[in-house]
């Protein structure tokens, strides 16, 4: 996992985006670290000669996704430790420095075995992504509304098989995405949120009032808003009505502009001002080429062309070939303010899993930082305070002060 910088780093961008409340973009500004924290934040000049100048594109939070399956042609319910290590060393390259690994349908003994798995490698794991803890997408779910989670693997939430979920976890689980209008499901809701665990309507048929039910036992988010859910009817609000005018609920939004509209994308994110997190939902295809893979055991397809998601064989959407930086950058393009758009890719989603200190650029804050080129594609990444991730085009010689160091070059 991620090293600390033992020496003090003064980073100059000629943007800013702190993401915090109300801090919007500094233009220019600068980030001091210390030890691995930020240690101070400011608008205009830094008060010294900087150790690294950006005079183009904008530093940002490193970015936190709670959905992802799986990366760079793994997926993680299946992937041994080599698959695991490739994944969070790669992470980086898309902005994103911490996130959850995400298990979908299964049978439960089978799930259970691979949450055994990934908590006893994780120890192990190369330096690169932060591992938050696991989601648990299913399988107790609506089979009305189970997308590309097989349909024989779903079950009731019974409360045995929550705990033998929570059990083979170690403690790890940290989201659970479940349909509310399951039998025992509320009850459900109650024993994993005493757990410690997040809650997230998704996979689900329920009406407007069965979410606000679970919202009531303590569900405070809705998992890919808008797919996998009953939809927004003008007399039955259904998932996303209650999503959106529920002041409780966060929903996750693949902003790929396939699972979701722009316009849609631009309604969810107006109704409900900083309840909106950005997620990948990626599967093992992601950051791979075109061809066949792997969800949730089953076969899925990844066909030619930018931006265009996995299908099943039945052509059903499986997952996402998403990147969090182009999701924020669709998001931009779709008409969000930059400040808001970032805030809905790192300090949201922090803020909805209890880790105030990831997810922005603040005193005390871990130093996790992306520097985005002016098309929003990541240039460089540090994790407490340490790059760790650099693209070429980020060091050629003939752009002078676009990344320049006072110290010798990393």
């Amino acid at each position: 996992m991620a090293g600390t910088a033992t020496t003090d780093l003064l980073i100059a961008a000629s943007r800013l985006v702190p993401a915090t409340p109300g801090s919007g973009v500094l233009s220019p500004g600068y980030v001091l670290v210390s030890g691995g924290r930020v240690a101070e934040v400011g608008a205009g000049p830094p008060p010294r000669s900087a150790d690294i100048e950006l005079a183009a594109g904008l530093l940002v939070p490193g970015f936190v996704d709670l959905q992802v399956n799986g990366y760079f042609g793994e997926e993680f319910a299946a992937a041994d430790a080599a698959g695991w290590g490739k994944i969070v060393s790669r992470l980086p390259e898309t902005g994103t420095t911490a996130f959850l690994p995400t298990f979908i349908t299964a049978p439960v003994d089978r799930l259970a075995a691979s949450l055994r798995a990934a908590a006893a490698l994780q120890p192990g794991l190369p330096r690169g992504a932060r591992v938050l803890g696991m989601h648990v997408e299913g399988p107790f779910i609506s089979p009305l509304r189970r997308g590309a989670h097989n349909a024989d693997w779903i079950t009731a939430p019974s409360r045995g098989a929550v705990q033998d979920l929570l059990a083979a976890g170690s403690g790890q689980i940290r989201l659970v995405t479940l349909a509310p209008e399951l039998d025992g499901a509320i009850a459900a809701i109650t024993q994993l949120t005493r757990a410690g665990v997040l809650v997230s309507v998704g996979h689900s048929d329920a009406t407007a009032a069965q979410v606000a039910a679970a919202a009531d036992a303590g569900a405070r988010m809705v998992t890919h808003l808008f797919n996998g859910q009953r939809p927004l009817h003008h007399r039955e609000p259904g998932v996303p009505g209650q999503a959106l005018t529920d002041s409780r609920l966060t929903s996750g939004l693949i902003v790929d502009l396939q699972h979701v509209a722009a316009e849609v994308a631009m309604i969810a994110f107006t109704a409900a001002p900083g309840r909106i997190c950005l997620v990948t939902d990626a599967a093992a295809c992601a950051g791979m080429p075109p061809g066949r893979y792997l969800l949730g055991g089953e076969p899925i397809e990844l066909p030619p062309g930018d931006g265009v998601p996995p299908v099943r064989m039945d052509g059903t959407l499986a997952g996402s070939a998403l990147r969090m930086d182009a999701a924020v950058a669709n998001l931009v393009a779709a008409g969000a303010g930059l400040a808001d758009a970032i805030a809905a890719a790192s300090r949201i989603p922090a803020d909805l899993i209890g880790r105030g200190d990831l997810g922005r650029i603040g005193p005390g804050s871990a130093a996790d930082l992306v520097w985005l080129g002016d098309d929003m594609r990541t240039l460089a990444t540090w994790l407490d305070g340490d790059m760790v991730y650099s693209a070429p085009e980020a060091r050629r010689d003939d752009k002078p002060r676009i990344f320049r160091t006072g110290r010798s070059r990393t």
